[in-house]
């Protein structure tokens, strides 16, 4: 077992899962509106299985989508993190960034400010030579984080092949960022991390 990477940002706190994020992870994923552009929600053993997976794989490597809370009050809202994906992808292997929060936290740049934080990790402490990320071409409100982190869109879609054929969510739009590149503009990106990883 690795010890976990934990960090802060400032407003959210980015740690190892606890039993007792189980039930407000459950309830964001069977929320329409958070899993509009997944193909579907999950059901509570689902859930909780994948909060068992992320659990596991951050005491495993240190790292990855870790439980993400609000510091002032301890709320779990959802994860922020890192993973390398399970699905053969055309551009396999490779390490993503990727957000799930609660929709009442919506809006608020929180996702944009804890992926920021993430991106430090991942390029600074894990050395990544690139971090990509991947959402459906409808997925307009993820594309806007992955803008804001300075990310870069390829310039063709590819197909997800755990989305079933015929399913509009199946086209998915790429985005990356070099390790220079993350260097070269990380000054002029907006983002406020406490480094205690």
């Amino acid at each position: 077992m690795t010890r976990p990477i934990e960090f802060e940002t400032q407003r959210l706190r980015l740690r190892q899962w606890l039993p007792k994020d189980r039930e407000p992870f459950a309830a964001l994923n069977v929320d329409p509106r958070v899993m509009a552009f997944f193909p579907t929600a999950l059901d509570r053993t689902a859930s909780d299985a994948m909060a068992d997976r992320c659990h596991a794989l951050i005491n495993e490597r240190g790292w990855g989508f870790w439980a993400a809370e609000i510091k002032e009050t301890g709320q779990f809202i959802g994860f922020v993190g890192l993973h390398i994906p399970i699905a053969e992808l055309p551009f396999s292997p490779c390490v993503e960034i990727g957000w799930r929060l609660a929709f009442q936290y919506w809006g608020m740049g929180l996702a944009t400010e804890a992926a920021m934080a993430a991106l430090s990790v991942g390029f600074e402490k894990l050395d990544l030579p690139e971090i990509i990320s991947f959402t459906s071409v409808r997925n307009l409100r993820s594309r806007a984080v992955m803008q804001r982190l300075g990310m870069f869109e390829t310039p063709e879609t590819f197909e997800h092949p755990l989305v079933p054929v015929g399913n509009p969510l199946r086209p998915h739009y790429l985005y990356r960022l070099l390790r220079e590149q993350w260097a070269a503009r990380r000054v002029q990106l907006n983002h406020n991390i406490n480094k205690t990883f």
